[in-house]
């Protein structure tokens, strides 16, 4: 049988066909923008609804009852429980193996991480994507969007941070993500491939503490404290907070260093990876110890 007989005998035209095809195919796309996202704020707001959750986000290619499906599938209704941990998103798209963790690192340039946050300013929702180097603790990529879309968030930030390593020896480096779509995007994984970039995953968005860490420190110690009234507002308070972070603030995983100190001088780092060993190694004594009393009783 023929596509044209196949075409009349559903009742649609091959113009209608292809047309419902194009629908699925960016219904697809946009869900694998939002998931991270819709996590995200489940995290920030435990009891808010999913109704909620769609006004705020907003996509463009789902009704909000359908929305709200999704968000079942997901797990994330107030109601469900989360999924269980599975190696593929709802979209079937494999992940990478999540390199990071377990890892030590020893070295600058070792892991970059990336995640992307959204910061609500009045009505309007708007996202920013933070690339950081996790040696030193510096955020050498940072973007604001209007959208989720690769060209948007992603692709811009990843470009900062290789302009910024410009010159330097990238030999091993891993970049370590959620599993976004921006971070599986052809165009996204070309550079990273072209430049001999690995690729990790983890399962969740809340499974990347680096990444979510700073992402609290630029939007609630930082940006939240200006109180931006527009966008112009917030591009100057993220670039603001980006400066004052690298340049000026010790943070207490770098003996007190700043990360741009770090990163020009890794040497300061050497004692300090010895002491940061010691602590996590008392730490984990003292659970190990726990544990055994609690056996004993």
């Amino acid at each position: 049988m023929s596509l044209n007989a196949l075409y009349n005998e559903a009742g649609i035209s091959r113009q209608g066909f292809h047309q419902w095809l194009g629908r699925r195919f960016e219904e697809a796309e946009e869900l694998a923008l939002l998931r991270p996202i819709v996590e995200q704020i489940r995290m920030d707001h435990p009891r808010m609804s999913a109704k909620v959750i769609y006004r705020l986000v907003r996509p463009t290619t789902l009704g909000r009852d359908r929305f709200i499906g999704i968000c079942a599938e997901w797990g994330l209704l107030l109601t469900r429980e989360r999924s269980p941990i599975r190696t593929t998103d709802s979209l079937g798209v494999t992940r990478f193996l999540n390199l990071l963790e377990g890892a030590e690192v020893t070295c600058v340039n070792q892991f970059w991480t990336s995640d992307i946050t959204y910061y609500q300013l009045g009505e309007e929702v708007y996202y920013i994507t933070l690339v950081l180097e996790i040696f030193s603790r510096r955020i050498i990529g940072w973007q604001l969007s209007d959208t989720l879309r690769t060209e948007h968030t992603t692709l811009p930030a990843l470009r900062m941070a290789l302009r910024l390593r410009r010159g330097k020896d990238l030999t091993g480096l891993v970049f370590h993500s959620d599993g976004g779509g921006q971070y599986y995007c052809k165009e996204f994984l070309k550079i990273l491939r072209d430049k001999d970039i690995a690729s990790s995953m983890c399962e969740h968005a809340w499974e990347n503490p680096y990444s979510e860490r700073v992402n609290g420190t630029v939007k609630n110690d930082y940006i939240r404290q200006w109180d931006p009234r527009s966008r112009a507002d917030l591009v100057s308070c993220l670039d603001r907070a980006v400066k004052l972070i690298n340049d000026q603030r010790p943070h207490s995983s770098l003996n007190y260093n700043t990360p741009l100190a770090v990163d020009e001088h890794p040497e300061l780092f050497t004692e300090l990876t010895v002491i940061n060993k010691e602590k996590r190694t008392k730490r984990e004594k003292s659970q190990h110890n726990q544990q055994i009393e609690l056996t004993e009783h």
